[in-house]
């Protein structure tokens, strides 16, 4: 069979920079990609971050027997878009999506252009999807999945347990061409991998731990070796829900890496107690190439904190930025801004930041992602059919209601870049200060239109920082 492989892009009519801050590898696909051609089919992968315009004449030329997409809340409605036309230029054609918002709200693809929701980890379940639709056999007892069958989608049971032997090594010849556009600001181009999967804390804004029931799963070490060794580019990010955790794994994994002779630059998340309470583990991986952590700040408030369950203090974000300095490890850190912040909230953070001198803060706002146990009630971004409009979920609109004015908040979540407007520009870096300011126009234009036509000209006045 043919097996064309998508990743969906994000909708720019939301955010009309789409994917420019980062590309980094459709490693999910990857993932299938090796289990498609080890039962012999003919694959393709489609990255449509890339390739915006190429999927109509993909799709032409290619004809494939079966699609298969992954994503996140944010790319629902563009996946079930992927769907339709590939029925609808390639009829007979079978479509499957799978991912993190298939997962945790498979009802969001329970349409007439979808055959198989996957919900979990997809490599056995694809396997057996493969397997059906090459045999054409009734679709209705994949464990895992839902499968269409007479226009009714129906349960397959329970995913199998999970098992990190199951899965193949990535499939990275499929994005051969598209290699050396995959990046994450200057670490250009940027490769991923993974030696765990799960994470053992209970962050209330975040559904990962969720998906994976609450287990943290570890992989062999020699088989993380053995894979990394495969990876041409410099630049891997450890893709880890939580890679720090255990210590004593982690000193064994650079261990290992150190003497295998692989020289690599690394990039992964870490939390704040785990730098903190790991400084020696955490210095042994700058020994071996460890670059930058994405860190998981989110917070400088005590309360909001708590109310994360996030576990940490503003005074250990402090000693971590220090550690980190002291270690030279380059720090990208994450800020929640929740749609609650008064104007004295977004002044106390841009004081914490200048005062800190935080090198790369990154800005989220706060949205009630599925899987977090928030009332569906307070979303207020909608489609015809009453559920939420999931293109707005990317972390970069508000999708409930705001204490300040929708307007004012979002200008004031749009002068939070402004402010720290040089902090993302690196010269030997696809991010450019002209990029930069398209990218917050994109944040900008649904809301207050009138302010991102003066960032354009170079005339952003500042809201409230005074």
């Amino acid at each position: 069979m043919r097996v064309l492989l998508v990743y969906p892009n994000a909708n720019k009519k939301v955010v009309s920079w789409g994917d420019a801050g980062a590309i980094a590898e459709p490693i999910a696909l990857e993932y299938l990609g090796a289990v498609a051609r080890s039962e012999g089919h003919e694959v393709r992968l489609l990255d449509l971050r890339l390739h915006n315009d190429a999927l109509a004449d993909t799709l032409a030329a290619f004809r494939p027997d079966l699609v298969g997409l992954t994503g996140y809340s944010m790319h629902v409605l563009r996946c079930l878009e992927v769907c339709r036309l590939a029925k609808e230029l390639v009829p007979g054609c079978k479509t499957a999506v799978g991912g993190h918002h298939a997962t945790l709200e498979p009802v969001d693809f329970f349409e007439p252009e979808v055959d198989y929701v996957v919900v979990g980890e997809g490599s056995r379940p694809f396997r057996a999807i493969l397997a059906e639709c090459e045999e054409q056999a009734d679709r209705s007892s994949i464990p895992g999945t839902y499968s269409q069958v007479d226009g009714v989608f129906r349960y397959g049971g329970a995913p199998q347990p999970f098992d990190f032997a199951v899965i193949p090594e990535p499939d990275r010849t499929l994005a051969l061409e598209d290699r050396k556009d995959y990046y994450i600001d200057w670490m250009r181009p940027i490769a991923m991998i993974r030696t765990s999967i799960g994470c053992p804390f209970r962050c209330s804004f975040c559904s990962l731990w969720r998906i994976m029931g609450g287990r943290y799963h570890t992989r062999d070490l020699d088989s993380v070796v053995s894979e990394l060794g495969t990876i041409a580019e410099r630049h891997v990010f450890l893709t880890d829900d939580e890679p720090f955790i255990n210590a004593k794994r982690m000193f064994l994994l650079a261990d290992k890496i150190e003497r295998s002779g692989i020289e690599k630059e690394y990039f992964g998340y870490c939390r704040v107690d785990s730098m903190l309470k790991h400084a020696d583990l955490i210095k042994r991986w700058r020994q071996i190439g460890m670059k930058r952590f994405l860190l998981g700040v989110e917070t400088i408030f005590d309360g909001e904190s708590s109310g994360y369950r996030k576990r940490q203090k503003r005074e250990q974000v402090e000693r971590g930025l220090q550690l980190a300095a002291e270690l030279d490890i380059h720090l990208m850190c994450n800020f929640i801004i929740h749609p609650d912040y008064s104007d004295k909230q977004f002044d106390e953070l841009i004081h914490f930041i200048e005062e800190n001198k935080v090198e790369h803060p990154s800005f989220t706002i706060w949205t009630p992602l599925p899987g977090t146990g928030y009332a569906d009630e307070s979303i207020v971004v909608r489609q015809p059919n009453g559920r939420p409009n999931w293109d707005y979920f990317d972390l970069q609109h508000p999708v409930t209601a705001t204490r300040l004015p929708k307007k004012e908040f979002v200008a004031r979540y749009f002068n939070l870049y402004m402010r720290f407007l040089s902090k993302y520009y690196a010269s030997d870096g696809p991010m450019t200060v002209a990029l930069m300011q398209r990218m917050l126009q994109g944040v900008l234009h649904k809301a207050v239109p009138e302010l991102a036509a003066k960032a354009m000209e170079g005339d952003t006045p500042p809201v409230g920082h005074e």
